[in-house]
């Protein structure tokens, strides 16, 4: 009776807003995704409008049914398995780089019967385990460059480095943006914040002097930034036309006329320039809105997590799918260098749906587990030398909290 008692009550505490945002934003992606899709599906598939829509429900029912298991699966189960699963993932990169499918000149995906499975898209739930473990585990000490900055900076730079091989630089700086929030929340200072953005920018010029892709890429945005409409690329310059002809209201949805072979991967890394020329400003306003109150669910997730390893797992979650949404977004709006990367919910792929669906049922299981009060100190000190983590229950160590005890609560007192 009592466990029946305490599962009701935990079940009671899932983040229903939550639940209800991510359900929206995929079925809405869903909608523009066939939307965006049905020309490139006619043409390649025999007169077939329908079956890139129907391959990418497929991978999202599929993505529901493991979000709904991840949903039920204790948070903690994870922090455990960080190191196996990093392992295996980490294969599984390498397996890549000598047996992977090549397109586009790049090497990412094993294919696995009539399926592409892509390694990197779940690194990017695996990274988060284990720098989320990593960071428990050190507790306080992160602050000190010996136990934290130099450990950390090897440890990222090893899973990185083999996404990057393949090359695949807009996962990897969404894995490195995630990890970074993480090491941040958990008590970096500043000159190691300092430190890791400074190594990361030199690190960044390394690699674009080692790939005339990467070059060239550069110097389209540079051309592109002063007058989109006159940018050399193809994509850059169609994708700014079919936003600018959309307007304020758009031309209405499978209005477009640009989704007709003017910009490639247009039901993919391109899919924001067809919502903004079917839907218009307003809804593209409409899905940076939608990711901006993912943010707020995914930060108060964190903030009410139980203990630390939820805090650290939750901020890297939402960092990863905010900031690959506006990375992606960015992209289309020329206001960043051309990069292929899936806006979140909305493009068509089949291991990114998958890994987003499973990191949401992770996310929603870490609400389910939430104290309901804040568990770390809300006011980073920066600015201050501090040698506390801001992040409470890092050393394994420490009892734990009371029940319905947070640092928050603490220190009200």
């Amino acid at each position: 009776m009592n466990a029946m008692k305490q599962n009701a009550s935990t079940t009671a505490e899932l983040d229903y807003t939550l639940l209800i945002l991510i359900i929206g934003l995929q079925a809405f992606g869903l909608i523009m995704m066939f939307s965006s899709s049905y020309p490139t599906s006619f043409v390649s598939f025999k007169g077939n409008f329908m079956l890139i829509a129907l391959k990418q429900l497929l991978w999202v029912g599929l993505g529901l049914t493991s979000m709904v298991i991840a949903m039920n699966i204790d948070y903690r189960f994870w922090q455990k398995s960080a190191l196996p699963l990093t392992i295996l993932i980490l294969v599984a990169l390498t397996a890549v780089l000598f047996f992977g499918k090549e397109v586009n000149n790049s090497t990412r995906a094993i294919s696995i019967g009539p399926m592409d499975f892509q390694p990197s898209e779940f690194a990017k739930i695996t990274t988060s385990f284990y720098i989320a473990a990593w960071i428990t585990s050190k507790g306080d000490r992160i602050r000190d460059v010996g136990y934290g900055l130099i450990p950390f900076s090897v440890i990222l730079g090893l899973l990185v480095s083999l996404i990057i091989i393949e090359p695949d630089l807009s996962t990897s700086l969404v894995i490195v943006v995630a990890a970074l929030a993480m090491f941040i929340i958990a008590g970096a200072d500043i000159f190691q914040i300092g430190f890791i953005f400074g190594l990361f920018g030199l690190v960044a010029a390394l690699l674009v002097s080692q790939f005339s892709h990467a070059q060239n890429r550069i110097r389209l945005f540079v051309e592109a930034f002063s007058n989109p409409f006159q940018s050399s690329s193809p994509q850059i310059k169609n994708g700014i036309m079919a936003l600018y002809e959309g307007g304020w209201f758009g031309k209405g949805l499978a209005a477009s006329e640009y989704k007709h072979g003017a910009i490639p991967l247009v039901h993919s890394d391109s899919i924001f320039a067809i919502i903004g020329e079917e839907l218009g400003i307003i809804g593209g306003l409409i899905i940076i809105l939608l990711f901006l109150f993912f943010a707020y669910r995914g930060v108060r997730t964190a903030l009410h997590a139980q203990d630390a390893f939820g805090t650290l797992l939750a901020v890297g979650i939402t960092s990863w799918i905010v900031g690959q949404a506006f990375l992606n977004i960015a992209v289309v709006t020329a206001t960043f260098p051309y990069t292929g990367i899936p806006l979140p919910f909305f493009s068509y792929g089949g291991s990114s749906t998958l890994a987003n669906l499973t990191a949401m049922g992770i996310l929603l299981n870490i609400s389910r587990n939430g104290r309901g009060g804040f568990n770390f100190n809300a006011n980073p000190r920066l600015w201050r030398r501090n040698r506390r983590s801001r992040v409470s229950n890092t050393h394994r160590g420490r009892s734990p909290q009371k029940s319905g005890t947070t640092a928050y609560a603490r220190n009200k007192r």
